[in-house]
């Protein structure tokens, strides 16, 4: 394979949130940016995902009138990360996010809305509140892109409607009161009509939310500053000279190109959740790495954080939750593929509830996702398998959905057949099929049908917690999270441990810069994204909580590249201090 040779200031790799915000922020700056992804498609674990952002105290909030109590923000991450709280970085994502927001919304495609009442998944937390903390991407019109559309990785297929993504709250609202509401008929009818047109002209949707659209609004960005992007051009190895890393190789179209990056090397590759070999290191309910189903891209395989070890980088082992747990369920697709289902929001709609492998509760289902599948690995503890069983009735089934069945009035018959949803005509039936004694799971239910039918759950609170309530039904009163489950048949689902995102990445500062074994920054290389140790110190306070550090670190290492001395200078000045002198 022949080689070629290149010279930029930057070389990032990675397409995600934390890569893109890297490059748009050190192009801004007047650098000149390269940006390689192994993977055909651009957007990486960022197009698939909800496209939340968790950052304190921006603009966006102060317009709505929403002000930080002063310090509630670092109170709130620091009684959050606990044992890895580390104050700097903290200090540089709360000043830096706000800023990064501006910078992103007043100078680029991005738009976020933030709903004032989105709580913190802990509000009742020291610093914690009940909004203004976390936004989401506006929905983006991928006609925008041009050609490149056809670039940008699709979303999560077991999260769209007939292919369709769908936006945040308002608009599943509609979804689900279709047959209910006429202005929600309306709008539905109008929505599908726009996406089967699009699809009919284009080969895919044009309107794309959540995540599609940020990965999709940070393309748009990239492009208007010339950004190159080569993909399917893996990284085969970083270069060094002395101990600072000067550039990479990459395969790019049939050669191999020596880049050398002037300023640094960003890594952003994604983390690990399918490196098979890290997992079984650090996820303890994957002894062989295996027991593990990630709805992540399965290319996400640890490349950042291997190449960082290979000149002296480390990753921290410590840090209390190596990922970003989800409970998730496995289906199978009509092209007979595996899907892996996140559950986000059905555990808190009423009439629903999780049951052990012996068939009693153990937690409030209406618990963030990573609080989630803390409960269950602790219930599941001294067990071959982790594992739960989300259960409903027919009724909540029909009004929520559950899982990757939607919702009336679309069939639930494809998940029947491949045993994806498991039904009983009662509760002891149902109990029979999912290997739980029928008298263990009808007294279970019984109990919490007992105070269910008043709103209340003494066993466990689901729906006394702001974040709780908030994906509830507001329709059902007094508790949008309870209701019993009185009207078969009787579902239930396997849940089982998945990621959106891993947590223990590589040790970087403030800067972003990479650290060695001494704490001593490796010159010229950077990590963003889950390529660097969560700051959340491996806890999840909040929706976005992944997604707004990537950003506000991609603009801090934008931003740290423009001011950093080129490697060659840097090089030249050290030898010259170390001449002798006559």
């Amino acid at each position: 394979m022949s080689q070629e040779t290149k010279v930029v200031d930057v070389l990032v790799i990675g397409t995600g949130a934390s890569g893109m915000a890297t490059a748009v922020t050190a192009a801004s700056q007047g650098l000149d940016v390269l940006v390689v992804d192994k993977q055909p498609q651009f957007g990486g674990t960022t197009a698939r995902s909800g496209g939340w952002l968790w950052i304190p105290g921006t603009h966006l909030a102060k317009e709505q009138g929403i002000e930080e109590p002063p310090g509630a923000a670092k109170a709130y991450l620091k009684h959050e990360a606990t044992t890895h709280y580390d104050e700097r970085r903290v200090d540089a994502f709360l000043e830096n996010g706000p800023k990064a927001i501006q910078f992103f919304t007043s100078q680029t495609p991005l738009r976020f809305d933030l709903p004032a009442v989105f709580p913190d998944y802990h509000a009742e937390a020291p610093g914690g509140l009940p909004g203004g903390r976390s936004m989401v991407t506006r929905p983006f019109d991928g006609r925008e892109l041009g050609p490149r559309i056809k670039q940008l990785a699709p979303p999560l297929p077991e999260l769209t409607v007939f292919g369709m993504m769908l936006g945040s709250g308002p608009e599943i609202r509609h979804f689900m009161r279709v047959f209910k509401s006429p202005t929600s008929f309306w709008y539905v009818t109008k929505r599908l009509t726009r996406h089967f047109l699009d699809v009919l002209i284009h080969g895919r949707g044009m309107t794309l939310t959540n995540g599609n659209a940020l990965a999709g609004r940070l393309a748009k960005a990239a492009m208007d500053r010339d950004i190159p992007v080569w993909l399917s051009s893996p990284v085969k190895q970083l270069l060094t000279e002395g101990e600072a890393v000067t550039g990479a190789l990459v395969e790019h179209e049939g050669r191999t190109v020596r880049v050398t990056a002037r300023r640094g090397v960003v890594l952003a590759t994604g983390g690990f959740p399918y490196d098979v070999e890290r997992r079984k290191q650090l996820f303890p309910h994957a002894p062989t790495g295996r027991e593990h189903f990630s709805p992540s891209p399965s290319t996400n395989t640890g490349d950042g954080l291997r190449m960082a070890e290979s000149v002296g980088g480390r990753v921290d082992p410590t840090i209390p939750h190596a990922a970003a747990w989800v409970p998730a369920s496995v289906t199978t697709r009509p092209d007979k593929s595996t899907g892996v289902m996140p559950h986000f929001i059905d555990r808190a709609k009423p009439g629903v509830i999780a049951v052990s492998p012996e068939g009693q509760r153990f937690t409030n289902e209406g618990n963030s996702y990573h609080d989630f599948v803390q409960a269950m690995v602790k219930t599941c503890a001294g067990r071959n398998e982790t594992f739960a069983w989300l259960l409903c009735d027919h009724k909540a089934l029909r009004n929520y959905g559950l899982g990757c069945v939607a919702p009336a009035p679309l069939p639930i018959g494809r998940y029947l057949r491949n045993g994806y949803l498991k039904s009983g005509a009662s509760i002891g039936e149902l109990a029979s099929k999912l290997g739980i004694a029928p008298a263990t799971l009808e007294q279970t239910v019984a109990e919490f049908n007992r105070h269910a039918v008043k709103g209340e759950d003494p066993a466990f609170g689901k729906g006394s917690k702001a974040y709780n309530r908030y994906q509830g039904d507001a329709a059902v009163t007094p508790n949008p999270c309870v209701a019993p489950l009185e009207h078969g048949p009787y579902y239930a689902i396997k849940l089982v441990i998945g990621d959106i995102g891993t947590f223990a990445g590589l040790v970087t500062d403030e800067k972003t810069r990479v650290l060695n074994g001494l704490g001593e920054p490796i010159a010229g290389l950077y990590a963003v994204g889950n390529d660097a140790a969560s700051v959340m110190g491996g806890n999840y306070p909040g929706a976005g909580i992944t997604l707004g550090p990537a950003i506000t670190f991609g603009y801090i290492a934008g931003n740290e590249l423009a001011k950093a001395v080129p490697l060659a200078k840097a090089t030249a000045a050290a030898k010259e201090a170390l001449a002798p002198t006559a």
